[in-house]
């Protein structure tokens, strides 16, 4: 399945496999899996401390599989401590060589929030608060992303974990306007207005923690959605799925074994009426708090 948008600007498969996975071993084989089960869109992160191994499974996946490069769709984000413009293109070039890859497919700005450059992804202060760096606006880093769609080094550029306030003003003074905005997304947070405006300007929305990040209670344990699997004969993960699918978004899952990774790539559409009873539950509740302060939830901290 590939969404477009409707300036025909970007084609990128709607179902992706997200990376955000602590452990070496566990990134290598899942991302393995997720390639032999069918994913061709993988979202990676500098943030995520991973990309290495990422990209080992996937030349390894690729070579084996007889897939093309040109065949999968690779994301990823510049961290927050690389907003000033000078520290972008390297932070680019970086992750390009962890991920074995000679151009992404998409660079996002992984949260609309700079803090203190250098090289502790974790800036903090003596009281253990995060450390901001008010010297660079989002609209200098975008500039210095434009750079790098100019120089053919990325195909595309766009946002993470931002609100539509904060998308407005920047989507209004962008040269090269955002492709993609990668944001949380399901039946309890909606994101109702960001979806139409991303629908209106031609703007993929990718839906990152479709199923609540697995977090419980949450939508995967929600009577409606339970009730809809039971009967459709289908799991509550694949029902939700198929809901961010047809309400027009693009997702991401991280699956930790085949098993999960097949489920995940298997869904179906949903009947109309079952649509519309996932759309009018009327729960609201956001699992990750990213958006208010730049700081990444369900990232291990590194001890």
């Amino acid at each position: 399945m590939k969404m477009k948008t409707t300036d025909n600007s970007i084609h990128m498969p709607l179902l992706g496999f997200g990376t955000l996975i602590p452990d070496a071993d566990a990134t290598i084989s899942a991302t393995r899996d997720a390639l032999e089960a069918g994913f061709r869109h993988f979202d990676c992160a500098e943030r995520y401390r991973n990309e290495s191994e990422v990209g080992e499974a996937l030349q390894a996946g690729l070579a084996a599989g007889g897939i093309a490069r040109e065949d999968i769709f690779v994301t990823t984000k510049l961290w927050n401590t690389n907003h000033r413009p000078e520290r972008v293109e390297p932070a680019f070039e970086a992750s390009l060589k962890r991920l074995r890859l000679s151009y992404l497919d998409l660079y996002l700005i992984h949260t609309p929030f700079a803090f203190q450059p250098g090289d502790e992804q974790d800036p903090r202060d003596q009281n253990g608060n995060v450390i901001y760096d008010r010297g660079v606006t989002l609209l200098d880093t975008w500039r210095a992303m434009e750079h790098l769609v100019d120089d053919g080094k990325c195909r595309f550029i766009g946002l993470s974990d931002i609100v539509l306030n904060e998308l407005l003003p920047l989507y209004e003074a962008a040269r090269i306007k955002p492709a993609v905005v990668q944001v949380e997304a399901h039946p309890y947070l909606p994101e109702t207005e960001l979806l139409e405006f991303c629908k209106e300007k031609g703007i993929v929305f990718l839906a990152f923690a479709p199923l609540g990040h697995g977090i419980k209670p949450g939508p995967l344990e929600d009577p409606v959605v339970l009730a809809i699997a039971a009967r459709v004969g289908k799991t509550p993960a694949q029902v939700l799925l198929a809901w961010a699918v047809q309400r027009g978004t693009a997702l991401l899952t991280t699956a930790r074994t085949a098993a999960r990774a097949r489920e995940n790539f298997d869904i179906a559409l949903l009947p109309e009426d079952a649509f519309d009873e996932i759309s009018r539950i009327q729960t609201r509740q956001r699992f990750n708090q990213v958006v208010n302060t730049g700081v990444p939830g369900f990232i291990p901290k590194v001890i």
